[in-house]
This record gives structure tokens, sequence and C-alpha cells, in this order.
């Protein structure tokens, strides 16, 4: 993308600034827009007809009614006859096109929003997590809803829309075939109410943008304190919250009063210039059927004619606002589905089941704003079947080497290798099943506690959890508990501990027998009694496998093969622990210190 659009996409993606719905008109976002309905053209073109002959059919009953009537009036049975059976078929049409033709619509508009939110969810489960790591995600998911139903709204309302013009072609015909004077008055209202919509425009667009933001802050607001409810409840701040939200409430019920206020405004102009057209057309109309120039059917049909001009006017006026709206829409959803991939995966790439189990990092400097690298030129390797434990200070980069071992993000300069391999030549499925990883904050999915130990190895058996669970220790508390491992879990797994979600991630990254194995300081959330417990089962799983260990405890990191300890990215010292404390650094100042967690020994 352009400089332009990615500053567009920041606005749009991180601040209130990019979610105005009524931005200037872009010709390639409608273009894009329309490109969509092409998978669905037969329903669209089928909707289309089927709008024209209700528009059709609608358009011939008043005419039937007027002639109807002079028929009645003179005597005419067969012109009577005639007529009556086209107004009855007419009626007939209009019925059965009033139901299909909202059927055909809502079927495309559902077809092209099911497969707008497919590729939304699929592009959104590629991009880099750079692009997540600078956006408001909360936000962004917050409008993608809004904006796929104004999507919505707008593709359901389409066929309407054209039905509406093409009634106000027909009628303003029509109205013209019957008696042009009367015509002309009648059309002398269509300036009156252009002038008027006008005016109003600039304030309905002023007071719906204040709606939409008063509307914004009170439901972040909302959201904030439901998710952030155990802290507003451990520091008692609920009434100073509450006094907080009133305030935002009291300010959005303002905002969308005087926003209906201002959206009602048109509905009685327009009720009012209809009366001003019908009082024309029966004094001059009754007129001209007292002096003989005009039949009374005429007049009927005349009447009910301009009765139904105006409601596509008011129609087409909401519509105007409907079509703004799913414009800008389509704009920040575009945005998103623009946002480059900047994981390059090559098509070329083998998926092989196995490598050599090693990792290798060479000359490797990384940072996620590359003005301000996170690691400078680092260098080691982890040979098959070893221990590594790594270990520094908070932001020493840790974190940052074992995100690249799995390619999470790639290195700014320098090879990440894995199996002697560069980990772009690797399809992101064979590093998926190969290593595995186990973070600091387990995030458990909606499911039973079998659905989420086999998350990622979905043809594990029973047997296969049980026995990862039984391994990690985790076995007695499930089997504990009423359902078993069929037990479901509440949002994130709440209705465990974190100690329990945490032993429950590491069966799901065990039972899928990664051959590299990643532990991001995944027993800090284990209590001290648990992660004894576990230590055994620990080591007789990684005497298998190539294991990379992030960790702050020191007595986590003393069984290690090898021990590599960073500072300001880069890697200071390295060895086992015997060696370390055969040398004056920082490893052994901080075990022969009183500290317990090497962030309280090795700061700057």
């Amino acid at each position: 993308m352009n400089v332009a659009s990615n500053r567009t996409l920041r606005a749009s993606l991180g601040n209130p600034e990019g979610d105005d719905v009524f931005g200037t008109f872009d010709p390639r976002v409608a273009r894009r827009l329309v490109s969509r309905i092409k998978p669905q053209l037969w329903a669209f073109a089928a909707a289309q007809v089927a709008a024209l002959l209700s528009v059709g059919s609608q358009l011939i009953i008043p005419l039937a009614i007027g002639r109807i009537l002079d028929s009645a009036v003179k005597g005419a049975q067969d012109s009577f006859s005639l007529w009556l059976a086209v107004f009855a078929g007419s009626v007939a049409t209009h019925i059965v096109m009033f139901f299909l033709e909202p059927w055909i619509t809502q079927r495309m508009a559902q077809g092209i929003i099911v497969d707008l939110r497919r590729e939304m969810f699929e592009h959104l489960q590629r991009v880099s997590l750079s692009f997540l790591d600078r956006t408001h995600v909360g936000r962004m998911m917050a409008r993608l809803q809004g904006d796929v139903g104004s999507l919505q709204e707008f593709l359901e309302s389409t066929t309407g829309a054209f039905g509406d013009f093409v009634t106000l072609i027909g009628i303003a015909v029509m109205l013209l075939m019957l008696d042009v004077q009367l015509a002309l008055v009648t059309l002398a209202t269509l300036p009156v109410m252009i002038v008027l919509r006008t005016i109003w425009l600039p304030y309905s667009r002023n007071a719906f943008r204040g709606a939409r933001d008063a509307s914004s802050t009170a439901n972040s607001a909302l959201a904030e304190n439901i998710n952030g409810v155990r802290t507003v409840q451990a520091t008692r701040r609920e009434e100073v919250n509450l006094g907080l939200y009133r305030e935002k409430a009291e300010a959005n019920f303002q905002a969308q009063t005087h926003a209906s206020a201002v959206a009602q405004i048109m509905t009685p102009l327009v009720d009012i210039l209809t009366g001003l057209a019908l009082a024309a057309v029966f004094v001059l109309g009754g007129e001209a059927v007292l002096d003989k120039r005009l039949e009374v059917g005429v007049l009927l049909a005349f009447v009910l004619y301009v009765q139904r001009f105006f409601d596509p006017v008011r129609t087409l006026s909401q519509q105007y606002t409907v079509a703004q709206r799913a414009l800008a829409a389509a704009h920040r959803v575009f945005e998103l589905l623009d946002v480059p991939l900047t994981l390059k995966v090559d098509p070329q790439a083998p998926k092989v089941e196995g490598f050599e189990p090693t990792v290798e990092f060479r000359n490797v400097t990384f940072g996620y704003n590359p003005d301000r690298p996170v690691l400078h030129d680092v260098s080691f390797k982890v040979r098959a079947r070893e221990v590594v434990a790594l270990v520094g200070p908070t932001g020493s980069g840790k974190t940052s080497i074992i995100a690249l071992a799995r390619r999470f993000y790639d290195p700014t300069a320098g090879e990440v290798l894995i199996g002697g391999r560069d980990v772009k030549g690797y399809s992101l499925q064979t590093l998926g099943r190969g290593v595995g990883m186990v973070l600091q904050e387990p995030f458990l999915f909606t499911g039973t506690i079998a659905d989420n130990i086999r998350y990622n190895t979905p043809g594990a058996t029973l047997d296969d959890v049980i026995a990862a669970a039984k391994a990690v220790r985790a076995h007695d508390f499930i089997a504990e508990l009423p359902l078993g491992y069929d037990t479901p879990l509440g949002q994130r797994g709440l209705n465990l501990s974190m100690g329990q979600r945490q032993l429950v991630s590491f069966a799901r990254a065990l039972v899928a027998d990664p051959q590299i194995l990643i532990l991001d300081e995944a027993t800090a959330n284990i209590d001290s009694f648990t992660e004894l417990a576990i230590q055994d089962a620990l080591r007789t799983l990684f005497a298998d496998r190539t294991v990379i260990v992030i960790a702050h405890r020191l007595a986590t990191v003393r069984d290690a093969d090898r021990i590599v300890v960073l500072r300001h990215g880069r890697i200071v010292e390295q060895g086992s622990h015997d060696e370390l404390m055969t040398r004056d650094g920082l490893y052994r100042r901080l075990q022969m210190s009183s500290q317990s967690s090497f962030d309280d020994g090795l700061g700057d």
C-alpha cells in the first residue's frame, strides 16, 4: 500500500478519526463493492427483474382503477371487464413479487456477506503479528462487526432503491400521460424538496456523527468496565465508575435524541409537500372535471399516483445515508483485507513431516519497530535434544527469540534456521507441527477439556489426551471434575484455576508430540508445590526433545544443558549451570545473591 493508504489504515483502526461514515465518495471502493456482487450475479439480476415486475404492476393499478371507474360511469361493459382483469392481474403480480423480491435480495446479500466474513476471517488468521501489535484490536473487531452490518443493510436495500427510482420515474411519466398541466403542478414540488434536503443534509451529518461518537464512547466505557470487573471490585470503584458512566450515558441519550429529531424533520416536510400537491390536484382537477375537460376516473388515478409519488422520494433520501454508510464501511473492510501479509511464504516450501530438531540463530538483529532493535547480532545454536534456558531481565529479548524461532516474525537481519534450513524455507504448517509452544498466559477455547488438549491435534484419541494429561500431572484434577475430560470450559477457561489452565496448555503441546518444544515462562503461574510435582515429568519429556525454556525462577533453569544469559538484546554469557558458576559473570552474581528471580538481579 502507498503512504496515504497506510495513514488512513492507522486512522480507521487506531482512533475515531477514521470512523466517519460520511466520507467522500471513492469510486475505487464502489467498484470493489460492486465486484462482490459478481458471484451472486444471477440472484442480483433475478431480484432486479422481480423489482421491475413489482413496480410495473404497481404503476398499472391506479390507471386500471381510474379506467374501471370511467367504464362504469359510461356503462362500457367490455372496457369494464378488460380493465378489471388488468387490475386483478396487476394485484396478483404485485403480491407474488412483493414476497419474491426481498427473499431473493436477502439470499443474495447473505451470500455476499458470508463470503466476505470468510475472507476476513482467513486474512486475520494470516496477518503478521507485527500488524496486530500496532493495531487497536478491540476497536478493529468492533468496527468490523458494525461495518459488515452496514454492508448487509445496504445490499439488502439495493433492489428496493432501484425499485423506488424506477417508481419515481414511472409515476412522473404516467402523470404526464394523464394530464400535462396537473403533472407540472405536482412535479414543481421536487425542486422545493431538493432545496430543503440540501439545507438539511449538513445538519443531519453533524447530528448523526455526534450520535455515533457518543454511542461509541458509552459502549467503550461499558465494555472496559465489564472486562475489568475484577479490578473494579477489588478497588471498590463501583460508585465512581457508575457516576462516570452516567455522564456518558446521558450524553449518549442527548445525542441520540437530537439525531432522531433531525432525522424526523424530513418526514413531516415530505408529508406537507404531499398535502400541498394533492390540494392543488383536487382544486385544478376538480375544476377540469366540472368543465368536462377531464374524466373523473383520470382524476382518481392522478390522486392515487400523487399519493405514491412522494414515497420513493422519502425512501431514496434514506437510502442516500445508507449508501454513504455502506461505502465508508466498505472502505474500512477493504483496508483490512489489503493489509499485506509480511510473512512471505514460499508456495514451493516443502511440507515435510520432520526435520533435524536443531535451532540456530546466525547474526540475528530484530525489532518490532525496525528503527528500535530488540535483538542485536545474536548468534547461538541449540543442538538436537538439548535443553537450553534463556534468562535475562524483562526486555532483554528472550520472548523475541522464541517468536523468531516459531516464525511469528522475520528477523531484520541475519538468519533463523531449524534443522539447518532457514525457517522461511518451511511451510507454516510444518513449523506448526514440529515446534510446540506453551506460553506464560494460557488461552483456552470454548469446548471441553479434551477438545482443548487436542486443539492442534484433532486426530488425537482420548487415550492420547489422557496420557499427555498424566505426563504433566493434570489428570488427577481433571478426573475429579464432575464430567472429567468432557467438562465444558467457560470463557477462556475461567472455571479453572490459572495453574490448572497452564497444565491443560502443557498437555495440549505434549499431545502433539513436537520435535522442538518451547516453554515461555510456562511455570510462572503454577505454585511452587505444583511446579515441584511436575519437574520429574518434565525431565522425562525433555529427554527426547529439543527444548528452549524461558525462565525467571532460578530453580527452573539449573538442570538445563545450557543457559544463555541475555541483556539489552545481546548474549553476555552462556554455558551450563556449573560452568557459569565458575565465572565471575552476571549469572554467578545472581546465584550468589539472595534474589530468587533473574528480573531482580539482572536489571539495569
